[in-house]
């Protein structure tokens, strides 16, 4: 996680008891080196147990990851870096309308047979994990049954849990697998519109439908993670839990992106009538060993009077102090 990921997440974290007076002690591990193993553990998908010797021990992390999940604290994080992109997009933070779909993913040896079941169209033995998104693809809730279960059948809960967190959506579009007494159950019950998308029968080749092809690519957002390619998870829950981290990693990543520069659209020509490329507004310093001077102290380096970049790390050494911002021992160099 980069230093503007980094700022973009640790406003959001929940604020430990000692800090508000409410008892305790401070935390024997750094928050960032928490939030970065989950992150670590629901991009690359290892075992709890595989976690690389860089992250705190894997059972620190998984207590902070389901404390978190059962709190809503990580619902929550996802919720307020969903509010910060539509803003950010020219939106309001309460969607109005919003896009429903699923997809059935298979289930690893962990999944009881309680909660799998095999999806005949997609001949599929998993799960299945409903999701409902906004117009520009941010996920609204998720829904995960055994992937049997029919999709107008789990559209309700769905839905109703959709009604309760959102008031002010009033359409939703969906594919013809929704369509029937879910229609007239939504216009009556939930006092929502809800619009079926069909495909052509006459169509044989691709083709993009209009509004359905956002939640496909919110399903590829979230399958480009390797955690949510299967279900890994004993609970429902976890799996849940593991889909609001891959968006909150879309997410970040889109908030600290820095601002496209903007280039002239006309390229200028050079004296031989060639186009010259466009000048960078900026220019890589060149790294050299001789541009830098070693301090007296150990592990730092201060730039010459030429300012020039170090070409080599230089060997640091790490002690524990106490960070405020990270309410617990972190490493710094010293």
């Amino acid at each position: 996680m980069s230093e503007a990921e980094w700022a973009v997440c640790e406003p959001l974290l929940p604020a430990p008891a000692w800090l508000a007076g409410r008892g305790g002690r401070p935390a024997s591990r750094c928050m960032r080196d928490i939030v970065d193993a989950i992150r670590y553990l629901t991009h690359n998908g290892p075992v709890w147990r595989a976690l690389p010797a860089d992250f705190p021990p894997a059972g620190t992390v998984y207590w902070w990851a389901d404390k978190w999940q059962a709190g809503g604290c990580t619902e929550q994080m996802h919720d307020d870096l969903r509010g910060r992109i539509r803003l950010a997009a020219g939106r309001k933070a309460a969607p109005t309308a919003a896009i429903i779909d699923s997809q059935s993913v298979k289930g690893s040896e962990m999944i009881a047979r309680t909660r799998r079941g095999y999806d005949a169209g997609k001949k599929v033995n998993g799960t299945k994990r409903h999701l409902v998104v906004d117009t520009i693809g941010l996920l609204l809730t998720v829904l995960v049954t055994a992937a049997s279960v029919q999709d107008r059948d789990a559209a309700k809960p769905l839905l109703w849990n959709l009604r309760r967190a959102f008031p002010s959506i009033k359409q939703a579009w969906a594919d013809g697998g929704y369509a029937g007494k879910l229609v007239t159950w939504a216009s009556t019950c939930l006092h929502l519109r809800l619009q079926i998308v069909k495909r052509p029968d006459d169509l044989h080749t691709f083709k993009v439908l209009p509004r359905r092809w956002v939640v496909e690519r919110t399903l590829a957002w979230i399958t480009r993670h390797r955690r949510t390619v299967r279900d890994y998870e004993r609970l429902p829950a976890h799996h849940e839990t593991y889909i609001y981290w891959a968006m909150i990693i879309v997410m970040t990543c889109r908030l600290a992106r820095p601002p496209p520069r903007e280039f002239s659209s006309r390229l200028s020509r050079s004296s031989s009538g060639r186009r010259a490329p466009p000048s960078l507004p900026w220019k890589r310093p060149t790294m050299t060993a001789s541009s830098c001077a070693r301090a007296d102290t150990v592990g730092s380096w201060t730039p010459s009077s030429s300012g020039g970049l170090c070409a080599k790390a230089p060997t640091r050494t790490w002690q524990p102090t106490f960070c405020s911002a990270s309410w617990g021992r972190t490493c710094t160099p010293r």
